[in-house]
């Protein structure tokens, strides 16, 4: 296979962390009027440091939210919030404005496109189905397969297999410059940071080690860089 691209998900094609915020009052909203006995705020406090204790890909934080404060699960209370986050983080879902068209750019330019991402399968899946990008991409990796995350170089090496394609002639694109970029630069692939910016630690980092990618501070920008 030629020249290949792989996109990251979250935070690259579509904004994940505004959705996921307002996803998670709602559902704890819903669960408190339902039963659940605190207040808004320390609600999403112990929600928030359940995430950070268990990672955002974890399944089963409205579960252990309610063993907290209970002492032991309440079906009830976690069906509820399951179901008001997930449709919430479907009514909300959207792609960056310039998304599509980035999409459908670099396909015409001769590009065969994949995803490296950490999270599971099957919620990545989902995304680019609902998303109605699923058709875009050839191949799509994820930590779950491939047994650990970005940045570490067997993600990436997997994704390469998979595409059949050679490093050097691959372009790694996401919006985290650890996981993402320095990932890929790690087994030889380039790299374009998109919806971020360096900071000062990072681009000594690269001048350091004389490693040279391009930021874009949309995606859109992306047709003018290829």
């Amino acid at each position: 296979m030629g020249k290949a691209i792989f996109f990251d998900i979250d935070d690259t094609l579509y904004d994940t962390s505004g959705f996921a915020k307002l996803a998670r009052k709602a559902a704890l909203s819903a669960m408190i009027d339902a039963g659940l006995p605190l207040s808004n705020e320390e609600s999403y406090s112990l929600l928030r440091s359940i995430i950070k204790e268990k990672g955002s890909n974890y399944n089963k934080h409205f579960n252990v939210l309610t063993q907290r404060v209970f002492g032991e699960e309440n079906p009830y209370l976690i069906a509820l919030g399951m179901i008001t986050y997930h449709n919430v983080k479907f009514a909300l879902l959207r792609l960056f404005p310039d998304t599509m068209s980035t999409l459908i750019h670099v396909k015409k330019q001769g590009y065969h496109l994949g995803v490296v991402s950490n999270g599971l399968v099957i919620k990545q899946w989902e995304k680019l189905i609902r998303l109605d990008l699923h058709h875009f991409f050839d191949a799509v990796v994820t930590s779950e397969e491939a047994g650990c995350e970005k940045p570490e170089p067997e993600i990436f090496n997997l994704a390469l297999r998979r595409m059949g394609c050679r490093a050097d002639k691959s372009i790694m694109i996401g919006n985290k410059f650890s996981e993402d970029i320095l990932g890929a630069l790690n087994v030889g692939m380039s790299a374009i940071l998109v919806n971020s910016r360096l900071t000062a630690e990072e681009e000594d980092y690269l001048r350091k080690n004389n490693l040279e990618i391009d930021v874009a501070s949309h995606i859109g920008l992306i047709q003018e860089i290829l």
